[in-house]
């Protein structure tokens, strides 16, 4: 399975963003710092979902971002869609008849892998930014 660091460290920014965002604006400079995330990186990530309208920017001194959405109405599918990640665990195309060898059939195994595939991005379609946070603050108490 290929998920990059653009797909983890936009869902890692963006739960940091949820913690923070009902007391005011949060700064990516915060965010960096908190996450360990590169400042110049979480730039390029908050320009996709900024453009994806899952973030919002708020200028001036008090400025930052807040969600543009409840955290609870924010799936982790949404941000790995503005990010451009895709969760693949076979390189083939799920309409092609052939398979991610080259060959003209698919391997023995491609269905267990389709299936994995079908199991993990459902997962994603089920979790959101709230699941997150709440996950989180339960493990501290």
């Amino acid at each position: 399975m290929k998920l990059t660091s653009k797909g983890r460290y936009a869902v890692m920014a963006l739960a940091d963003l949820a913690r923070f965002d009902n007391i005011s604006p949060v700064s990516l400079r915060d965010i960096s710092l908190r996450q360990g995330i590169s400042l110049d990186y979480l730039e390029q990530i908050f320009s996709k979902l900024r453009k994806k309208e899952i973030v919002q920017s708020i200028r001036g001194t008090q400025g930052g971002y807040v969600l543009n959405k409840k955290a609870k109405d924010i799936k982790l599918t949404n941000i790995f869609d503005a990010v451009d990640e895709k969760v693949k665990t076979v390189q083939c195309k799920k309409e092609s008849k052939k398979g991610c060898n080259g060959k003209s059939t698919k391997c023995l195994t491609h269905n267990l892998w389709d299936e994995l595939e079908n199991h993990i991005n459902n997962f994603f379609k089920e979790k959101s930014l709230e699941d997150l946070v709440k996950e989180n603050i339960e493990r501290r108490i």
